[in-house]
């Protein structure tokens, strides 16, 4: 599905590979993506969610791919969210019907295209300030479109968000004078910080915290006569906290059905089943010595804000990524490696890695079954 000769750029950047070839076969570097892991993935947090009575709305960001975001709905997910109005755009382009962007929409050309794309789909927008719904009600009263939105909290990340219940009110006050073209869809409180804290118990803090201040801020609306339906946010590393809440409606997981290193470094509760890796960079051994050897894939290939890539070869390990290569070191007594050779790494933090490639190759075992487009890469604005 969205099979193209072309990249999702428009240039003529083949992809890395043809179904039904092995995996042996696939061009580097290229990025694979396990096909029975996913799915699994999938299942378990979704089966998790649904059964709490919450509703699942995967994030986009993570992937950027529409083939990835309708197998998340046939999963049971009720829509998907991203971070930006193209973004929106290109997923509704591919048959995506419900979206939210977890974020500020600020600038007339912005909220042009969001108002009229909130013509074709079900439509949530985020605010925490007043321009924000100026510009948001403005453009979707000129295009008599309808948009759902939803006051962002600032939950500890430090990020967006309103952080009293004044402002909140405030802003209800302002979407209500553009109805119908604007709706007060609920709250937006995505516990950002406490995705990656390593403990159980510092996640399950920063996450009560965050319901305590949501909770008010809830309270303090539906007081005053805003409804507010809906308590959106959470993510991979707290999903289960925030559906165990009784406050949360729906949540936002988006690396849960790729993972990288930096999410695998979590600590989980007793009892918990381990989210596994679906997302592999595959790369080329192109040099090699007696005390190390060079991979095709440096920094244009693996984003290394949450650390470097981890190789999945015994007693090899990665020493440091430059533009085009990656070097690897051998342990005492590990295997040699020899150029030619194909190895697997697991990124350290799936979202940007994704981003810098054109294709994902999906693959079952060691076949080829997809090729799917990353068709949002580069949505910017």
């Amino acid at each position: 599905m969205f099979l193209s000769s072309m990249s999702p750029s428009g240039s003529r950047i083949p992809a890395p590979a043809a179904r039904g070839s092995a995996v042996a076969e696939v061009d580097t570097p290229a990025l694979l993506i396990d096909l029975d892991t996913l799915d699994a993935n999938m299942a378990q947090v979704h089966q998790h969610v649904i059964a709490a009575g919450l509703h699942v709305r995967a994030h986009g960001k993570a992937h950027k791919c529409p083939a990835i975001a309708h197998r998340q709905l046939a999963a049971g997910a009720i829509g998907i969210c991203c971070q930006k109005a193209s973004e929106a755009e290109i997923f509704a382009d591919a048959g995506i019907t419900d979206i939210l962007i977890t974020n500020q929409v600020v600038g007339i050309n912005k909220v042009e295209r969001v108002a009229i794309l909130a013509n074709r789909v079900t439509l949530g927008v985020c605010v925490d300030h007043a321009l924000q719904v100026d510009q948001l009600g403005s453009a979707a009263t000129r295009h008599g479109s309808k948009i759902s939105v939803m006051i962002e909290v600032d939950v500890g990340l430090g990020r967006c968000g309103v952080s009293s219940a004044e402002a909140a009110l405030m802003l209800a006050a302002q979407i209500g004078t553009f109805a119908p073209a604007l709706t007060l869809g609920g709250i937006h409180a995505y516990t950002g910080s406490a995705q990656h804290l390593r403990e159980p118990a510092e996640r399950e803090a920063a996450v009560a915290a965050a319901v305590e201040r949501v909770t008010a801020i809830k309270w303090a609306l539906e007081s005053a006569g805003f409804p507010c339906p809906t308590v959106t946010g959470a993510g991979t590393g707290t999903y289960m906290l925030e559906a165990a809440s009784s406050l949360y409606t729906e949540v936002q997981p988006g690396s849960y059905v790729l993972m990288d290193a930096d999410y695998a470094a979590n600590h989980l509760p007793d009892g918990a089943v381990p989210l596994q890796h679906a997302l592999f960079g595959l790369c080329t051994v192109i040099s090699a010595s007696p005390t190390h050897a060079v991979l095709d894939g440096g920094l244009k290939t693996f984003a290394t804000d949450h650390g470097l890539p981890v190789i999945m070869v015994p007693g090899w390990t990665v020493k440091g990524l430059s533009d085009e290569h990656c070097v690897i070191v051998p342990d005492a007594g590990a295997a040699p490696l020899q150029v030619g050779d194909k190895v697997r790494l697991i990124p350290g933090h799936c979202d940007p890695t994704v981003n810098l490639h054109d294709w994902l190759v999906a693959i079952r075992g060691e076949q080829v079954e997809e090729l799917w487009p990353v068709l949002a890469r580069g949505a910017l604005f």
